[in-house]
């Protein structure tokens, strides 16, 4: 292969995986890029997971076998099988060498050009015989190995292959495989910093639970899913009381800590409903959006909030209010109309002291107080300006 095309080739591995979007869309264009920059008709990322001693696999990309899934759930491999990753380069590179990839084949490992051909081979032992057997078992000829190095530790690697019969990997490509693991470790870099920044974007940092903009979004998302298949959705709006008087006879450091602690009974209580957002909205109010479970099961949920906050030291408790598309509230056709009747279920579990969360649908003031809200509860926030009218 020509210095150009490979130019070439690293070029759109690095355009593919800055033009990916989620973590996984990534490792797949790494994958893809290096397995069609090497000739190959097949590639994997794995990463090394040091606290569970595996490495795990992220993506099988091309031409897979039966049982290879392109993002594997549990497709793991104990680390003492790669002796390469935690022994041979970390030795390497201890005495100021760079990492470099090797080859295998399926016909064992061997000095000459038919078995290990990569810059400096690492030992070989019998988790590399079993390796090679594997390779045979999938139909594949050889594969070039390169580790990814992040940040200067070993962080996985780089895996292509190609089928019995083709070419065998040579020196040149294991150089040219280093090459592009370091391209896919910039990659990963870059996907990583986003990611925090997105997270940093959607997460209360006092609390660490969701923010606005995220409930925001699952909202939309899910009353978009109930009306295309009926799912159920829920929403629980509770204000937690007495924050003012603690920050103004404690501090704020005090009512940040119970801020703090509200948030982790909301998690603990959010966890009764498979998949639900625990969030805070702003000062003191706080929501839980679940998608799937019946009302009841909220209503379970948010009781049980109700008494754990009220458990609460320096609280006062938390005013709750639920809607949910499980009972008879009329047609949710927006989440702005269902943010509308959890917050007016939770304004009159706050007018009356309510140790209990009011649901709408279950309480007939409710309703009316969503659609014709008095000029208090007009006010607040939480009604998020919406017209009435609109459904």
């Amino acid at each position: 292969m020509g210095e150009d095309v490979r130019l070439r080739a690293v070029v759109a591995l690095a355009q593919s995986m800055a033009s990916a979007h989620t973590p996984r869309e990534s490792w797949r264009a790494a994958a893809l890029g290096a397995r069609d920059a090497l000739g190959g008709t097949f590639a994997a990322l794995s990463t090394w997971e040091r606290d569970l001693g595996r490495l795990r696999v992220l993506v099988n990309a091309g031409d897979r076998v039966q049982g290879e899934e392109e993002f594997p759930d549990a497709e793991t491999y104990p680390v003492y099988q790669f002796s390469e990753i935690t022994e041979f380069l970390h030795e390497r590179w201890a005495g100021g060498g760079e990492p470099n990839a090797w080859v295998e084949t399926a016909e064992g490992p061997h000095a000459d050009a038919h078995g290990y051909s990569g810059l400096g081979s690492p030992p070989v032992h019998e988790a590399v015989r079993g390796r090679v057997a594997a390779l045979r078992r999938r139909g594949r000829g050889c594969c070039v190995v390169a580790p990814i190095v992040l940040h200067g530790r070993a962080w996985g690697e780089l895996y292509v292959a190609r089928p019995v019969g083709a070419p065998v990997f040579g020196p040149e490509d294991a150089k040219f495989a280093t090459v592009l693991a370091s391209v896919v470790a910039a990659g990963i870099a870059q996907t990583e910093r986003l990611e925090e920044v997105r997270k940093l974007a959607f997460t209360d940092p006092l609390t660490g639970l969701a923010n606005r903009r995220a409930v925001d979004m699952r909202l939309d998302e899910a009353v978009e899913r109930s009306l295309a298949d009926g799912s159920v959705v829920s929403l629980v709006v509770c204000d937690l009381n007495g924050l003012k008087r603690v920050n103004d006879t404690h501090g704020h450091a005090v009512g940040d800590r119970l801020l703090e602690r509200f948030g982790s009974v909301l998690s603990y209580c959010g966890a009764m409903l498979p998949g639900a957002l625990a969030a805070r909205l702003g000062g003191d109010e706080f929501c839980l959006v679940s998608v799937g479970p019946g009302a009841d099961e909220v209503v379970a949920a948010a009781d049980e909030l109700c008494v754990r906050a009220g458990e609460l030291e320096l609280g006062e408790g938390v005013a709750c209010g639920v809607a949910s598309t499980g009972d008879p509230i009329g047609e949710v056709r927006s989440a702005r109309r269902l943010f509308r009747l959890a917050d007016a279920a939770q304004y009159r579990a706050k007018a009356a002291r309510s140790l209990k969360p009011v649901v709408a649908g279950r309480d007939g003031a409710v309703i009316e107080l969503a659609d014709h809200p008095p000029a208090a509860a007009r006010d607040r926030r939480s009604f998020r300006d919406a017209p009435p009218a609109d459904l």
